[in-house]
């Protein structure tokens, strides 16, 4: 079921947000700061935040157009639930879809699940196992995985401090805006 549907779409801030994650922390350390339970997950994040980490929905196309257009060179993108940073600036890329998308996530930052009609593959924040959106792959991109993170941008925080490997490459083909949506 869309949740987001039942709710109003315009971004509802956080009312407050976990310690944020500018240097990486360790999963340990973040886990001990999360909420134990659905209600205090509901004051920490927004009802959309909620609908879509919490209740595995998702938001409409376009719905974050700031993290779908925007294509910084440097920084990171941290779970909005509990600030792990889950990608790399230059990890992201345009491809076509209307979410953000990205070709890979930091190490150890994203875990894969099936969905249960096997059709897709989810990907959930390692840890606070918050839904993110879904992975496909060998969809024939140009990235180093051939490989579409599809995300929520409604999850994620930008963090223009965060420091990303020297490897970590930009995909300059498909950013920004190269592919019409």
């Amino acid at each position: 079921m869309f949740l987001l549907a039942r709710l109003s779409l315009s971004v509802v801030p956080t009312r407050r947000l976990l310690p944020a994650c500018r240097a990486l922390r360790t999963t340990a350390t973040l886990k001990a700061d999360l909420p134990d339970s659905e209600d205090g997950w509901r004051t920490v994040l927004s009802p959309n935040q909620f609908a879509v980490l919490r209740g595995s929905a998702t938001e409409p196309p376009g719905f974050s157009e700031q993290y779908k257009t925007k294509y910084p060179s440097e920084g990171a993108y941290a779970c909005v639930g509990c600030g792990a940073p889950l990608y790399y600036a230059r990890q992201k890329f345009n491809s076509g879809c209307g979410w953000p998308a990205f070709y890979d996530g930091v190490p150890g930052a994203i875990e894969e699940r099936p969905d249960a009609d096997g059709s897709r593959v989810e990907i959930v924040c390692a840890t606070c196992e918050g839904h993110l959106g879904h992975v496909f792959k060998g969809e024939g991109f140009p990235t180093p995985t051939d490989e579409r993170h599809c995300v929520n941008g409604i999850c994620l925080r930008y963090e223009p401090t965060a420091e990303q490997p020297a490897e970590v490459q930009a995909i300059p083909a498909l950013t920004p805006r190269q592919i019409p949506d």
